[in-house]
């Protein structure tokens, strides 16, 4: 039998020992008892021999490095220590979270939905009024022209401060609303990820054709990035919990709503940043007179910060290597 189909008749028991990590990592080791304990033992053993071979026959990267990944993790349930070590801090936001983050297959679908019907409605919105009418509604449309008529300068610190509180709140709200809809098999977040796609892409195009187009893109040019990228992933981590739900891999349907939910926590956690991100950047500078270079500026920051986070320290040479170094350096000394 060769190396690669001896590995794929392993995968059942990488998936075993995956699930074992997360019971562990949620209940501690007491809830597994003698004998699972024993048995999360021996498949943490095969899956270093498996690491092993999988290596030495040059297999796949992402074979290669997802068996680095399991290993240290399930190292980590054996050799775990309270101590708080900065070192495997650093390497889980800088190597584990842009890792999981590209490798998400429903966050590169939510991605490429909301981005792509944003950017389809904006060129409808703009060049298709009776398209804009159908979608939007005239009323939501003068509502907002009324809206972005009069500067929106606000050189108050409290209120600005108070401001980026509401604004908190409210993105949060419309993210935990794209994430919920993505418990419904998955199809809700979709459905609720592409109606805000085409409703925001055709409310921009449309302000692009009317005097208002300078207030409005004064106000939303700085934090835009942030925000509409983290829609994009509530709907992702919603959507990854709503599969798991249809595509069990083989578990019970609560085992696989665990695994999945722990494979969306930097999904959903990454969003919560961008979205603490955006809110304080419109509270403090969207309304302000700061020069319009100045917005722009941020703006191309945030957007070349994002693409760095998730597809430069996330691509699989940058994982696999820094999956190496860790478990290299939390292998303990002495262990026999």
């Amino acid at each position: 039998m060769k190396v690669a189909e001896l590995l794929e008749t392993r995968r059942d028991n990488w998936r075993q020992l995956e699930q074992m990590c997360v019971q562990m990592e949620g209940r501690g080791r007491k809830r597994l008892g003698g004998a699972g304990t024993a048995r999360f033992a021996a498949l943490y053993r095969a899956a270093c021999a498996d690491l092993a071979l999988a290596d030495a026959y040059n297999l796949p990267t992402g074979t290669v490095a997802y068996l680095h990944r399991l290993v240290a993790r399930a190292h980590n349930q054996l050799y775990r220590s309270r101590r708080f070590d900065l070192a495997r801090w650093a390497h889980e936001l800088f190597h584990e979270v842009p890792r999981r983050l590209r490798s998400d297959k429903c966050l590169r679908a939510a991605l490429l939905i909301f981005w792509g019907l944003f950017f389809a409605a904006f060129l409808f919105g703009r060049y298709s009024p009776e398209f804009l009418d159908k979608l939007v509604g005239q009323e939501q449309l003068n509502g907002i022209q009324k809206m972005y008529s009069k500067s929106l300068e606000r050189e108050n610190a409290a209120v600005s401060g108070m401001m980026n509180g509401f604004y908190i709140q409210h993105n949060i709200g419309i993210a935990l609303e794209c994430f919920a809809w993505g418990l419904v098999f998955g199809v809700g977040g979709l459905v609720d990820l592409a109606f805000n796609g085409i409703q925001l892409g055709a409310i921009f195009g449309f302000m692009t054709t009317v005097p208002q187009w300078h207030n409005f893109s004064q106000f939303v040019t700085a934090h835009g990035p942030f925000e509409l990228t983290a829609i994009a992933l509530s709907a992702a981590a919603g959507m990854r919990l709503g599969f798991a739900m249809i595509n069990t891999h083989g578990l019970s349907r609560i085992a696989s709503l665990q695994l999945a939910g722990r494979e969306a926590m930097p999904t959903m956690g990454a969003a919560m940043v961008m979205l603490a991100m955006a809110a304080m950047i419109e509270a403090f500078l969207s309304p302000s007179t700061a020069p319009y270079v100045v917005k722009v500026f941020v703006a191309i920051t945030s957007s070349i910060l994002l693409v760095f986070y998730i597809f430069v320290l996330g691509s699989p040479k940058n994982a696999k290597t820094a999956a190496g170094e860790v478990a290299a350096m939390k292998e303990p000394t002495g262990a026999t």
